[in-house]
Formats: structure tokens, sequence, C-alpha cells
């Protein structure tokens, strides 16, 4: 227990220098209620990312795989304080969602949509927890932390080989969100003036029942609800979770390999453009506002089926050489698709800016948005 602790505080001394580092004499604007102009809201599990490259032998070590997202088991516990003293690792501010809503608002800035961005989730009463919440406020998102004073900001080991990643989350206090955050006078003023929510998958090993709020304010105003499956286990051993979660989605996203574990145990088959149109006919809450469901393949095209109609989208090729971490692609694809669905564009349109900015995050370190978006629909 002794060498955990000297850990966390090994943490926080070096993540604080990192930070201070790099927004050191920068003015950052805090986002307010009063300037939230409600339109998007997600919420999710904050962490602060560790992310360093490493050889096959780490990953065997810690039995993981590249492609992968678990969360942390006793046996993985050591692997954060390994990647900062033997891997060199650096700081970045995640959590999947938050990283989605960050990424959404960076591009919708560049469209002249400021403060139309909000986040809920919960961290600790620490450093880690302030210096997330600048680095949303820099990105123009309006946070409205739960913070829980017994238990540290949550951290993400972020291993990255050849530009492919594994993920593996210790929640820590991301995994204490209660539903009653949700009855703050700030949080009910947060999603009552929204229009859209997002809210990733790994947030049902946390607060089904804050989902289920959300979820059921966005049927009773016919807002718009949107859902990610976000990894195999969530699917595996959150299945009554899922199962609660999906009827509300008016749009479902996962990968390819989010999406052979969901048709594997449902059994809907291998061809996943059938099995998009399947998961898009399920039983939804909201009958006459037909489901979207996305498939994301990498480098493939991306797969979209609504109305018993499916399409496929081509991804523009990049050139290996430019390929940094592939950690924080899917959370920019979803960024990128919600800063256009939540102006009424089109899907196609939609995806085209999902791929624009997955692509872009892919040649930075994790979900690194610290220039201004160049993005031309």
């Amino acid at each position: 227990m002794l060498w955990f602790l000297t850990f966390l505080l090994l943490q926080r001394v070096r993540y604080t220098f990192f930070f201070n580092l790099v927004y050191l004499n920068q003015q950052i604007p805090v986002a307010t209620m009063s300037d939230f102009k409600g339109v998007l809201m997600g919420m999710g599990n904050p962490l602060l990312d560790i992310s360093a490259e490493v050889g096959q032998e780490m990953l065997d070590k810690y039995e993981l795989k590249l492609d992968s997202a678990i969360l942390a088991e006793e046996k993985h516990l050591p692997i954060y304080k390994e990647l900062i003293d033997e891997h060199n690792a650096g700081f970045i501010a995640g959590g999947a969602t938050q990283n989605s809503i960050r990424v959404a608002q960076w591009m919708l800035k560049a469209s002249g949509m400021e403060n139309a961005t909000a986040f809920m989730g919960c961290v600790g009463d620490d450093e880690y927890a302030k210096n997330l919440e600048d680095c949303a406020s820099k990105d123009g998102v309006l946070t409205h932390y739960m913070k829980d004073e017994s238990t540290p900001t949550g951290t993400c080991a972020v291993l990255v080989k050849d530009g492919e990643r594994s993920l593996c989350a210790n929640l820590a206090a991301a995994n204490n969100f209660k539903k009653s955050h949700l009855e703050t006078d700030v949080a009910k003023a947060i999603y009552s003036s929204a229009q859209f929510y997002y809210i990733a998958g790994f947030f049902l090993t946390v607060s089904v029942e804050s989902l289920e709020l959300i979820a059921q304010h966005a049927l009773a105003e016919k807002k718009t609800f949107c859902l990610n499956l976000s990894a195999p286990f969530i699917i595996d051993f959150f299945g009554d979770a899922v199962a609660t979660a999906i009827p509300y989605a008016d749009y479902l996203f996962c990968n390819e390999s989010e999406a052979e574990a969901y048709a594997k145990k449902h059994d809907l088959g291998e061809d996943l453009k059938e099995v998009a149109l399947k998961v898009a006919a399920m039983p939804k809450k909201d009958e006459s506002r037909p489901r979207t469901v996305i498939f994301t393949q990498g480098s493939s095209s991306t797969i979209v089926a609504y109305n018993g109609t499916v399409t496929e989208y081509a991804v523009d090729p990049l050139a290996k050489d430019l390929l940094v971490d592939t950690n924080g692609a899917g959370d920019a694809f979803v960024g990128g698709f919600m800063s256009e669905l939540v102006q009424g564009k089109d899907v196609e349109g939609c995806v085209k800016a999902g791929h624009w900015s997955a692509k872009y995050i892919i040649q930075q370190p994790g979900t690194t948005i610290d220039e201004a978006c160049a993005y031309k629909a």
C-alpha cells in the first residue's frame, strides 16, 4: 500500500509539472453556466491518461492486447508506476466521453459555436481533477464534476506499440458517480438546456440509473440521445446494462470488434452490414424516430444503417509514417460526427467530419487538440 501511495504522489508531482509546462503563461478561460449555449452534453468517466511507447514484452507481462480496452484488476496496478519510471510516460487529459465532447467543441468553435458543450463525471478532490477541469475549460467545455474527497481521480494506462494502443483503466473516483449529482441545480440546468446527449458504454459500469435519467429526459422532450458500446467487455459482462440503454439510443456507435462481439453474443451473424441493419431495427422507446447505427472499422469503410438501408463511407488513407497513436481515434470520430449532427447536417456530412477528426487525432499523442481546428465542411 505504501508504494502505491508513493506512486500516486509521484504521479501528481510529475503531471502537475507536465501540465504547467504545457499551459504555463496561458490564459485559461473558465466556462460557466451563464456561457453554456445548451447544445451538447456528455456524461462519462473523466480519466488522466498515462501514455507511453512500449514493447511486446510489456503487453505480455500484463496480459494486454492491442486495440483493446479493459478495467484494471489488482494484477494491473503496478503498470502505472512502471510506465512512469521505465517508459517516460506522458500525461494527457482523457476519458472516452470527455474526449469526444472536447473534440466536438473544438470543431464547433471553428463553425462559430463557442460554449456549446458540457460534461459531467466524477473526479477526486485533487490536483488531477483541477488539471482536467482546466484542460476542458481551455477547450471551451463546461464541466460540472461530482467530487469524491475520499478517492483519487481515475487514471488510464495507454500502452502504444507501432501506433496501436491498449487501454487499462483504473476508474477510481470515476467509478463513484451518483444519480444524486444530477439533482443539483447546475446539473439540472445543464441537461435541461442541452438538446443532444452522448454517453460512452464505459459509463454503464458506473451508474446505469444516471444514464436512464438523461435518456428518459431526452425521450420525453424529443431530444437526441447517442450511445457508444465502447468495448467488447462491456458487451460480454454488462449485457443487462447494455440492454437497458440501447432502446433509448437514436444514434449507436461502435467499432468492428465491438460489433462482432455484440453479433456473437446475440447470434446476429458475421456480415457486419447485416448486423448493423439488425441492430438498427431492434426495439426502440421512440419508434417514430428510427435508430441510426454507425460501425467504424479503422482504415476500412464506415458502415451506417438507417431505416432498412445500409451505406458504406470510405476512409481517406493515412501514410503509416504519419501515424503517431490510435488512442482516441474512436472518441475523435464521435466528436467530429456530433459536431455536425448538432448543426443539422446529414449523415454523410457527419461521417465526413468524423473521419477528418479521427485522422487528425491519430497524428497526435493521445487526444491532443492544442491548435485551431482547420476542418471545412
